[in-house]
Protein backbone atom coordinates (compact mmCIF):
# COMPACT_ATOMS: atom_id res chain seq x y z
CA UNK A 1 0.00 0.00 0.00
CA UNK A 2 1.30 3.66 -1.01
CA UNK A 3 1.40 5.98 1.48
CA UNK A 4 -1.15 7.99 0.24
CA UNK A 5 -3.54 5.09 0.67
CA UNK A 6 -3.84 5.88 4.54
CA UNK A 7 -2.85 6.80 7.85
CA UNK A 8 -0.50 4.74 9.38
CA UNK A 9 -0.62 4.52 13.29
CA UNK A 10 2.11 6.66 14.07
CA UNK A 11 0.66 9.35 13.01
CA UNK A 12 3.67 9.32 10.37
CA UNK A 13 1.53 9.41 6.87
CA UNK A 14 0.66 12.20 5.02
CA UNK A 15 -2.15 14.69 5.34
CA UNK A 16 -6.01 12.87 5.10
CA UNK A 17 -7.24 14.19 2.04
CA UNK A 18 -11.12 15.42 2.83
CA UNK A 19 -13.44 16.55 0.34
CA UNK A 20 -16.33 18.96 1.55
CA UNK A 21 -19.47 18.75 -0.99
CA UNK A 22 -22.47 21.29 -1.26
CA UNK A 23 -24.79 21.12 -3.60
CA UNK A 24 -26.52 24.35 -2.56
CA UNK A 25 -26.85 27.64 -4.77
CA UNK A 26 -27.54 29.66 -1.85
CA UNK A 27 -25.64 30.28 1.41
CA UNK A 28 -26.71 29.58 4.43
CA UNK A 29 -26.16 27.74 7.76
CA UNK A 30 -25.00 24.52 5.97
CA UNK A 31 -22.69 26.38 4.19
CA UNK A 32 -21.22 28.69 7.10
CA UNK A 33 -21.09 25.00 9.16
CA UNK A 34 -18.93 24.04 6.30
CA UNK A 35 -16.87 27.35 6.09
CA UNK A 36 -16.23 26.62 9.91
CA UNK A 37 -14.66 23.38 9.36
CA UNK A 38 -12.81 24.60 6.52
CA UNK A 39 -11.65 27.52 7.84
CA UNK A 40 -10.64 26.14 11.15
CA UNK A 41 -9.35 22.19 10.65
CA UNK A 42 -5.50 21.82 11.14
CA UNK A 43 -3.82 22.16 8.05
CA UNK A 44 -0.68 19.51 9.23
CA UNK A 45 -3.29 16.53 9.18
CA UNK A 46 -5.44 17.76 6.39
CA UNK A 47 -5.45 18.82 3.09
CA UNK A 48 -8.74 20.59 1.93
CA UNK A 49 -11.23 20.17 -0.85
CA UNK A 50 -14.31 21.75 -2.02
CA UNK A 51 -16.47 20.75 -4.31
CA UNK A 52 -20.11 23.03 -4.65
CA UNK A 53 -22.51 24.33 -7.79
CA UNK A 54 -21.21 27.60 -9.86
CA UNK A 55 -24.26 29.26 -8.33
CA UNK A 56 -22.68 29.08 -5.03
CA UNK A 57 -19.32 29.27 -5.64
CA UNK A 58 -19.52 33.34 -6.26
CA UNK A 59 -20.86 33.73 -2.92
CA UNK A 60 -17.71 31.96 -0.99
CA UNK A 61 -15.23 34.96 -1.34
CA UNK A 62 -14.02 34.28 2.37
CA UNK A 63 -13.11 30.70 1.47
CA UNK A 64 -9.07 30.48 2.49
CA UNK A 65 -6.91 30.64 0.18
CA UNK A 66 -5.54 26.56 0.29
CA UNK A 67 -8.92 25.13 -0.35
CA UNK A 68 -8.89 23.38 -3.71
CA UNK A 69 -12.20 24.09 -5.66
CA UNK A 70 -14.03 22.67 -8.33
CA UNK A 71 -17.78 23.57 -9.42
CA UNK A 72 -18.69 19.44 -9.53
CA UNK A 73 -21.53 19.05 -7.30
CA UNK A 74 -24.03 17.55 -8.99
CA UNK A 75 -27.68 18.45 -7.30
CA UNK A 76 -29.30 15.04 -8.73
CA UNK A 77 -27.75 11.79 -9.07
CA UNK A 78 -28.39 11.44 -12.74
CA UNK A 79 -26.36 14.16 -13.51
CA UNK A 80 -23.84 12.19 -15.54
CA UNK A 81 -21.57 14.60 -16.88
CA UNK A 82 -21.14 17.04 -13.25
CA UNK A 83 -21.06 13.50 -11.45
CA UNK A 84 -18.25 12.11 -13.71
CA UNK A 85 -16.23 15.08 -13.35
CA UNK A 86 -16.77 14.69 -9.53
CA UNK A 87 -15.84 11.06 -9.58
CA UNK A 88 -13.07 11.74 -12.00
CA UNK A 89 -11.28 14.51 -9.54
CA UNK A 90 -11.85 12.33 -6.86
CA UNK A 91 -9.99 9.67 -8.04
CA UNK A 92 -7.67 12.27 -9.31
CA UNK A 93 -6.51 13.65 -6.48
CA UNK A 94 -6.75 10.32 -4.39
CA UNK A 95 -9.88 12.25 -1.84
CA UNK A 96 -9.94 9.62 1.38
CA UNK A 97 -13.14 11.45 2.76
CA UNK A 98 -15.85 12.91 0.74
CA UNK A 99 -18.45 14.88 3.90
CA UNK A 100 -21.57 16.33 2.17
CA UNK A 101 -23.82 18.68 3.20
CA UNK A 102 -27.67 18.38 3.91
CA UNK A 103 -28.99 15.29 2.60
CA UNK A 104 -29.95 15.85 -1.02
CA UNK A 105 -26.34 16.48 -1.72
CA UNK A 106 -25.42 13.34 -0.42
CA UNK A 107 -28.31 11.59 -2.03
CA UNK A 108 -26.91 13.28 -5.58
CA UNK A 109 -23.22 12.50 -4.82
CA UNK A 110 -23.17 8.80 -3.00
CA UNK A 111 -23.33 7.19 -6.68
CA UNK A 112 -19.79 9.03 -7.98
CA UNK A 113 -18.18 8.85 -4.80
CA UNK A 114 -18.64 5.10 -4.37
CA UNK A 115 -17.37 4.82 -8.46
CA UNK A 116 -14.32 6.33 -7.07
CA UNK A 117 -13.43 3.90 -5.05
CA UNK A 118 -10.99 5.47 -2.86
CA UNK A 119 -13.37 7.89 -0.75
CA UNK A 120 -15.75 7.29 2.33
CA UNK A 121 -18.32 9.35 2.14
CA UNK A 122 -19.67 11.49 5.27
CA UNK A 123 -22.90 13.43 5.61
CA UNK A 124 -24.11 16.04 8.10
CA UNK A 125 -27.95 16.22 6.91
CA UNK A 126 -28.29 19.78 9.11
CA UNK A 127 -31.85 19.56 9.67
CA UNK A 128 -35.18 17.18 10.33
CA UNK A 129 -37.31 17.10 7.31
CA UNK A 130 -40.70 17.38 9.21
CA UNK A 131 -41.92 19.18 5.75
CA UNK A 132 -41.62 15.71 3.80
CA UNK A 133 -45.01 13.88 2.99
CA UNK A 134 -46.45 11.12 1.56
CA UNK A 135 -44.03 8.45 0.01
CA UNK A 136 -41.27 10.73 0.54
CA UNK A 137 -42.21 10.73 4.46
CA UNK A 138 -41.35 7.21 4.57
CA UNK A 139 -37.73 7.54 4.15
CA UNK A 140 -36.88 4.44 2.09
CA UNK A 141 -35.21 6.69 -0.40
CA UNK A 142 -32.56 7.98 2.80
CA UNK A 143 -32.14 4.07 4.07
CA UNK A 144 -31.25 3.08 0.43
CA UNK A 145 -28.46 5.46 -0.36
CA UNK A 146 -27.33 4.82 3.34
CA UNK A 147 -25.92 2.07 2.37
CA UNK A 148 -23.02 4.11 0.46
CA UNK A 149 -22.82 6.44 3.81
CA UNK A 150 -19.86 5.42 5.99
CA UNK A 151 -21.33 8.31 8.88
CA UNK A 152 -23.88 10.69 9.73
CA UNK A 153 -23.20 13.70 11.85
CA UNK A 154 -26.60 14.73 13.81
CA UNK A 155 -25.36 18.62 14.65
CA UNK A 156 -27.93 18.27 17.54
CA UNK A 157 -29.81 15.67 20.12
CA UNK A 158 -33.10 16.19 18.15
CA UNK A 159 -31.28 15.50 14.59
CA UNK A 160 -29.63 12.47 16.41
CA UNK A 161 -32.87 11.23 17.49
CA UNK A 162 -34.67 12.54 13.88
CA UNK A 163 -32.20 10.28 11.84
CA UNK A 164 -32.56 7.32 13.92
CA UNK A 165 -36.63 7.14 14.73
CA UNK A 166 -38.43 8.91 11.82
CA UNK A 167 -35.41 7.80 9.10
CA UNK A 168 -34.49 4.31 10.53
CA UNK A 169 -30.67 4.93 9.99
CA UNK A 170 -28.65 2.72 12.27
CA UNK A 171 -27.71 4.04 15.48
CA UNK A 172 -23.65 3.04 15.07
CA UNK A 173 -23.65 5.22 12.24
CA UNK A 174 -24.50 8.49 13.26
CA UNK A 175 -22.35 10.65 15.59
CA UNK A 176 -23.67 13.78 17.38
CA UNK A 177 -21.26 17.25 16.75
CA UNK A 178 -23.08 20.23 17.71
CA UNK A 179 -22.48 23.30 15.63
CA UNK A 180 -20.62 26.28 17.02
CA UNK A 181 -19.77 29.65 16.11
CA UNK A 182 -16.70 32.16 16.35
CA UNK A 183 -17.46 33.48 20.09
CA UNK A 184 -14.93 36.18 19.64
CA UNK A 185 -15.93 37.80 16.50
CA UNK A 186 -18.90 38.91 18.10
CA UNK A 187 -17.54 39.54 21.33
CA UNK A 188 -15.09 42.35 18.82
CA UNK A 189 -18.42 43.47 17.09
CA UNK A 190 -19.72 44.36 20.51
CA UNK A 191 -16.64 46.34 21.75
CA UNK A 192 -16.27 47.93 18.05
CA UNK A 193 -19.75 48.17 16.59
CA UNK A 194 -19.63 49.31 12.70
CA UNK A 195 -23.20 50.71 12.13
CA UNK A 196 -24.84 49.44 8.84
CA UNK A 197 -28.73 50.86 9.76
CA UNK A 198 -27.65 54.00 7.71
CA UNK A 199 -26.77 52.09 4.57
CA UNK A 200 -30.51 51.03 4.62
CA UNK A 201 -32.10 54.45 6.16
CA UNK A 202 -32.69 53.50 9.58
CA UNK A 203 -33.03 55.82 11.95
CA UNK A 204 -30.58 54.62 15.05
CA UNK A 205 -33.29 55.60 17.69
CA UNK A 206 -35.97 53.19 15.94
CA UNK A 207 -37.21 50.01 16.71
CA UNK A 208 -34.61 47.35 15.01
CA UNK A 209 -35.47 43.37 14.33
CA UNK A 210 -33.01 41.43 12.79
CA UNK A 211 -34.05 38.15 10.81
CA UNK A 212 -31.52 36.25 9.48
CA UNK A 213 -31.95 32.93 7.25
CA UNK A 214 -32.57 31.93 3.70
CA UNK A 215 -35.27 33.04 1.96
CA UNK A 216 -37.19 29.88 1.94
CA UNK A 217 -40.30 27.97 2.92
CA UNK A 218 -38.78 26.56 6.18
CA UNK A 219 -37.48 29.86 7.70
CA UNK A 220 -40.95 30.76 8.01
CA UNK A 221 -40.56 34.54 7.05
CA UNK A 222 -44.56 34.21 5.82
CA UNK A 223 -45.70 33.99 9.28
CA UNK A 224 -43.24 36.53 10.83
CA UNK A 225 -44.76 39.24 8.32
CA UNK A 226 -48.09 38.01 9.76
CA UNK A 227 -47.13 38.72 12.77
CA UNK A 228 -45.57 42.15 12.42
CA UNK A 229 -49.22 42.84 10.62
CA UNK A 230 -50.71 42.00 13.48
CA UNK A 231 -49.07 44.06 16.02
CA UNK A 232 -51.25 46.81 17.45
CA UNK A 233 -50.21 50.53 16.60
CA UNK A 234 -47.63 51.56 19.29
CA UNK A 235 -46.22 55.16 20.04
CA UNK A 236 -42.30 55.19 20.40
CA UNK A 237 -39.56 54.14 17.94
CA UNK A 238 -40.55 53.39 13.94
CA UNK A 239 -40.20 49.79 13.88
CA UNK A 240 -38.02 48.35 11.19
CA UNK A 241 -37.75 44.31 10.39
CA UNK A 242 -33.91 43.61 8.10
CA UNK A 243 -34.61 39.70 7.33
CA UNK A 244 -31.40 39.23 5.91
CA UNK A 245 -30.44 36.48 3.43
CA UNK A 246 -31.27 35.06 0.08
CA UNK A 247 -33.74 32.57 -1.77
CA UNK A 248 -36.27 31.71 -3.88
CA UNK A 249 -39.22 33.43 -1.92
CA UNK A 250 -37.67 36.56 -2.04
CA UNK A 251 -40.50 37.95 -4.55
CA UNK A 252 -43.47 36.48 -3.02
CA UNK A 253 -42.45 38.05 0.09
CA UNK A 254 -42.31 41.20 -0.75
CA UNK A 255 -45.12 41.34 -2.57
CA UNK A 256 -46.93 39.14 0.92
CA UNK A 257 -44.99 42.63 3.18
CA UNK A 258 -46.42 44.89 0.48
CA UNK A 259 -49.89 43.40 0.40
CA UNK A 260 -49.63 43.46 4.21
CA UNK A 261 -48.83 47.21 4.61
CA UNK A 262 -45.53 46.76 5.55
CA UNK A 263 -43.66 48.18 2.78
CA UNK A 264 -41.34 50.40 4.95
CA UNK A 265 -41.01 48.54 7.43
CA UNK A 266 -39.72 45.10 6.46
CA UNK A 267 -36.45 45.35 4.34
CA UNK A 268 -34.67 42.43 2.05
CA UNK A 269 -30.82 43.85 1.54
CA UNK A 270 -29.93 39.97 0.74
CA UNK A 271 -27.46 37.97 1.91
CA UNK A 272 -25.08 39.76 4.28
CA UNK A 273 -21.59 38.31 5.15
CA UNK A 274 -20.86 40.64 7.89
CA UNK A 275 -23.81 39.43 10.81
CA UNK A 276 -21.95 40.32 13.52
CA UNK A 277 -22.65 43.86 12.36
CA UNK A 278 -26.45 43.90 12.16
CA UNK A 279 -26.66 41.89 15.44
CA UNK A 280 -24.14 44.19 17.49
CA UNK A 281 -27.31 47.18 16.65
CA UNK A 282 -30.10 45.24 16.67
CA UNK A 283 -32.79 45.38 20.08
CA UNK A 284 -34.50 41.91 19.03
CA UNK A 285 -33.15 38.78 16.91
CA UNK A 286 -36.10 36.61 15.89
CA UNK A 287 -35.83 33.28 13.89
CA UNK A 288 -39.73 31.84 13.17
CA UNK A 289 -38.50 28.42 11.65
CA UNK A 290 -40.41 25.63 11.12
CA UNK A 291 -37.86 23.19 11.44
CA UNK A 292 -34.21 23.36 12.18
CA UNK A 293 -31.42 21.00 12.83
CA UNK A 294 -29.31 23.15 15.33
CA UNK A 295 -30.00 26.97 14.34
CA UNK A 296 -26.22 28.59 13.83
CA UNK A 297 -28.08 32.10 13.38
CA UNK A 298 -29.61 31.79 16.76
CA UNK A 299 -26.08 31.15 18.11
CA UNK A 300 -24.70 33.89 16.76
CA UNK A 301 -27.78 36.22 17.87
CA UNK A 302 -26.36 34.56 21.74
CA UNK A 303 -23.23 35.13 20.98
CA UNK A 304 -23.75 38.21 19.95
CA UNK A 305 -25.79 39.46 23.40
CA UNK A 306 -29.03 39.84 21.26
CA UNK A 307 -32.64 39.30 22.85
CA UNK A 308 -34.04 35.91 21.02
CA UNK A 309 -37.24 34.96 19.87
CA UNK A 310 -37.21 31.77 17.90
CA UNK A 311 -39.66 28.99 17.11
CA UNK A 312 -39.34 25.78 19.88
CA UNK A 313 -38.39 23.43 16.66
CA UNK A 314 -35.65 20.13 16.44
CA UNK A 315 -32.52 21.27 18.25
CA UNK A 316 -33.65 24.94 18.77
CA UNK A 317 -34.61 24.22 22.47
CA UNK A 318 -30.93 22.79 23.21
CA UNK A 319 -29.87 26.40 22.42
CA UNK A 320 -32.58 28.67 23.66
CA UNK A 321 -34.12 28.10 27.19
CA UNK A 322 -37.72 29.88 27.48
CA UNK A 323 -37.51 32.70 29.66
CA UNK A 324 -34.07 31.60 30.80
CA UNK A 325 -31.66 33.17 27.73
CA UNK A 326 -34.27 34.10 25.50
CA UNK A 327 -38.25 33.27 24.14
CA UNK A 328 -39.61 30.24 22.38
CA UNK A 329 -42.80 30.39 20.83
CA UNK A 330 -44.89 27.69 18.69
CA UNK A 331 -43.74 27.66 14.88
CA UNK A 332 -46.69 28.59 12.71
CA UNK A 333 -48.38 30.56 15.18
CA UNK A 334 -48.63 34.35 14.70
CA UNK A 335 -50.45 35.47 17.37
CA UNK A 336 -47.81 33.94 19.62
CA UNK A 337 -44.93 35.01 17.58
CA UNK A 338 -46.53 38.54 17.77
CA UNK A 339 -46.84 38.47 21.58
CA UNK A 340 -43.50 37.42 22.19
CA UNK A 341 -42.37 40.40 19.94
CA UNK A 342 -44.58 43.06 21.59
CA UNK A 343 -43.22 41.51 25.20
CA UNK A 344 -39.20 42.46 24.51
CA UNK A 345 -39.94 45.15 22.43
CA UNK A 346 -41.94 47.05 26.02
CA UNK A 347 -39.20 46.01 27.87
CA UNK A 348 -35.54 47.45 27.96
CA UNK A 349 -34.59 45.51 30.67
CA UNK A 350 -36.28 42.39 29.83
CA UNK A 351 -33.90 42.32 26.50
CA UNK A 352 -30.79 43.65 28.01
CA UNK A 353 -31.18 40.41 31.18
CA UNK A 354 -32.31 37.75 28.06
CA UNK A 355 -28.82 38.86 25.64
CA UNK A 356 -26.85 38.38 28.60
CA UNK A 357 -27.50 35.32 29.35
CA UNK A 358 -27.88 34.28 25.91
CA UNK A 359 -24.13 35.81 25.53
CA UNK A 360 -22.82 33.93 28.38
CA UNK A 361 -24.07 31.09 27.70
CA UNK A 362 -22.42 31.19 24.43
CA UNK A 363 -19.42 31.50 25.82
CA UNK A 364 -19.41 28.42 27.91
CA UNK A 365 -21.24 25.83 25.39
CA UNK A 366 -20.73 27.16 21.54
CA UNK A 367 -17.51 27.95 20.67
CA UNK A 368 -16.09 26.49 17.62
CA UNK A 369 -13.29 24.79 18.82
CA UNK A 370 -15.15 22.23 20.10
CA UNK A 371 -16.86 21.39 16.88
CA UNK A 372 -13.70 21.39 14.98
CA UNK A 373 -12.20 19.24 17.05
CA UNK A 374 -14.65 16.74 17.41
CA UNK A 375 -15.24 16.83 13.63
CA UNK A 376 -11.31 16.54 13.16
CA UNK A 377 -11.03 13.28 15.80
CA UNK A 378 -14.26 11.68 13.53
CA UNK A 379 -11.88 12.43 10.25
CA UNK A 380 -8.99 10.59 11.52
CA UNK A 381 -11.24 7.84 13.04
CA UNK A 382 -12.61 7.20 9.39
CA UNK A 383 -9.10 7.58 8.04
CA UNK A 384 -8.13 4.55 10.10
CA UNK A 385 -11.12 2.64 9.47
CA UNK A 386 -10.94 3.51 5.90
CA UNK A 387 -7.03 2.07 5.68
CA UNK A 388 -7.62 -1.13 7.67
CA UNK A 389 -10.51 -1.94 5.26
CA UNK A 390 -8.10 -1.17 2.32
CA UNK A 391 -5.62 -3.66 4.04
CA UNK A 392 -9.03 -6.02 4.13
CA UNK A 393 -8.54 -6.49 7.74
CA UNK A 394 -10.76 -5.24 10.47
CA UNK A 395 -10.98 -2.20 11.72
CA UNK A 396 -10.70 -1.04 15.62
CA UNK A 397 -14.03 -0.61 17.30
CA UNK A 398 -15.49 3.07 16.76
CA UNK A 399 -15.50 4.96 19.84
CA UNK A 400 -17.22 8.28 20.30
CA UNK A 401 -15.07 11.05 21.67
CA UNK A 402 -15.90 12.65 24.88
CA UNK A 403 -17.63 15.91 23.96
CA UNK A 404 -17.56 17.22 27.70
CA UNK A 405 -19.68 20.31 28.51
CA UNK A 406 -22.89 19.27 26.31
CA UNK A 407 -26.23 19.53 27.55
CA UNK A 408 -27.98 16.20 27.43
Amino acid sequence: MSAAEGLEADGAAPRLRVLHLSSSNVRGGAEEHMLTLLRGLDRKRFQLYLACTPGLLPQLSDLPADVQVEACAPRQPWQVGTGWRLRRWLHAERIHLVHAHLSFASRAAAPWVKLAHWPLLVETPHVCEHWRRGWRRSAWLDRTAGRLVDRYIAVSGANASYLQREKGLPAHKIRTIRNGVDVARFDRCRCQPSDPRASLGIAPGEMLLVCAARLEPQKGHAVLLEAIARLPRRRGPKLRLVCLGEGRLRHQLQLQAQQLGLGETVLFPGYCPQIEAWLAVADIFVLPSLYEGLPLSVMEAAAAGCAIVATAVDGTPEVLADGGDGLLVPPGNPEALGQALLRLMADAGLRQALGERARQRAREEFDQARQIAATSALYLELGHVRAARRRRVPAAPCRPPAMGGERG
